[in-house]
């Protein structure tokens, strides 16, 4: 690899790490340039401000999140199956990566996205609603606005995400369990 493939991603690695837990206005370049060992005029040759690297990381977590649903989707099994298996994969990246997990769904940075960010956003929406609608069509998803459904079970998955993602519950913990079936029986159809 490149050293300047490396420099760009400890500059990644800390900004993620910084905007993450610091939040986005409080992490300042020199900062930045500390975390990442470079000098803070390194920052510009790999991004054209603070905001075009929020963006990037920002999209970033968006493709992973969006991966995530096309995984679950790939599977034979009904939407239910297929939403519990997204759910396993989120706690899994919760467990493994929380600060991309604490960037995408639990930060608000709308002001500072940028179109290609937004759209990235909207795809990962349009995955989970396709997974929902699919539930909507063979009947085991209630009725209603794929959108609000989807929004619904997100919800409940979130509770778990932080958790794991502050490590009070384990991936594969029976909290974890419990919102997990709480988010399917908040989009399911009436029995």
């Amino acid at each position: 690899m490149k050293q300047a493939d490396l420099t760009r991603q400890r500059l990644v690695r800390a900004a993620l790490e910084l905007f993450t837990t610091r939040g986005y206005h409080p992490t300042t370049t020199p900062e930045l340039a500390r975390k990442a060992g470079i000098a803070e005029g390194t920052i510009y040759r790999h991004f054209a401000s603070k905001q075009q690297l929020l963006n990037e990381l920002y999209r970033g977590a968006a493709r992973w999140g969006t991966k995530l649903v096309r995984e679950a989707d790939a599977a034979t099994l009904g939407p239910r199956v297929k939403l519990g298996r997204l759910a396993e994969l989120l706690m899994d990246g919760a467990g493994r990566e929380p600060a991309v997990v604490r960037l995408f769904f639990f930060q608000d940075h709308a002001a500072l996205l940028d179109e290609k960010s937004r759209e990235s956003a909207r795809e990962f929406r349009g995955a989970l609603e396709s997974l929902v609608a699919q539930g909507k069509a063979d009947g085991s998803v209630r009725p209603g606005s794929a959108d609000v459904l989807a929004a619904a079970w997100l919800g409940v998955v979130r509770v778990a995400l932080e958790r794991v993602m502050t490590r009070e519950w384990g991936a594969n913990s029976a909290g974890v369990a419990v919102c997990v079936g709480a988010a399917w029986n908040a989009v399911r159809a009436e029995s």
